[in-house]
């Protein structure tokens, strides 16, 4: 996976992906896609310049969150910016998913329909939780973000490779549930 990472973060010119096939095992973190609402980097919120470490992907409140990477959850978030929201780490990667529904207490996140816990091993495209309102949102939609050895990636990028590998026919992903 290393080698395709190399090919994701590097920047300009879109390399031909030898290994798009380790990204095409991926699975998109939403069930219910509407749309990306807002892209990976630097943008101004409320006139202050920042950067914008993830994307947002639009969907309806309380819509289906899916593990995009097998891992094991490191951290179970409830603060004002992300809301309710997991890291998953998987390998040398970290996938954090924000503005999640439900509650959170002592290193657990309780949904409608399940649980996670700090700790627990989780599969690609296991059910970890719903789109919510949580933290500074102004409508329902999931924030994703990935670091890789702490440097945040654009998941944009992982999301072609991972389409570019399911067209050249590299993953027979079935959908779980």
């Amino acid at each position: 996976m290393a080698a395709a990472l190399a090919l994701i973060v590097g920047g300009g010119a879109s390399p031909v992906f030898a290994l798009d096939q380790v990204w095409a095992r991926g699975v998109f973190p939403i069930r219910d896609f509407h749309g990306f609402t807002s892209h990976y980097g630097p943008r101004r919120l409320n006139g202050v310049p920042g950067m914008h470490r993830g994307i947002d992907i639009a969907a309806p409140s309380g819509a289906t969150v899916q593990s995009w990477w097998s891992g094991v959850v490191v951290d179970v978030i409830d603060d004002g910016l992300c809301g309710i929201g997991l890291v998953i780490r998987s390998g040398a990667y970290q996938h954090i998913y924000c503005h999640l529904q439900g509650q959170t207490a002592s290193g657990v996140y309780r949904f409608a329909g399940g649980a996670v816990r700090r700790g627990q091993r989780l599969r690609r495209g296991q059910w970890i939780g719903r789109v919510g309102l949580t933290g500074r949102t102004t409508g329902p939609h999931l924030h994703w973000g990935i670091r890789h050895n702490g440097q945040w990636l654009d998941p944009a990028r992982i999301l072609r490779a991972m389409a570019r590998g399911r067209r050249q026919g590299h993953a027979r992903v079935q959908p779980l549930g």
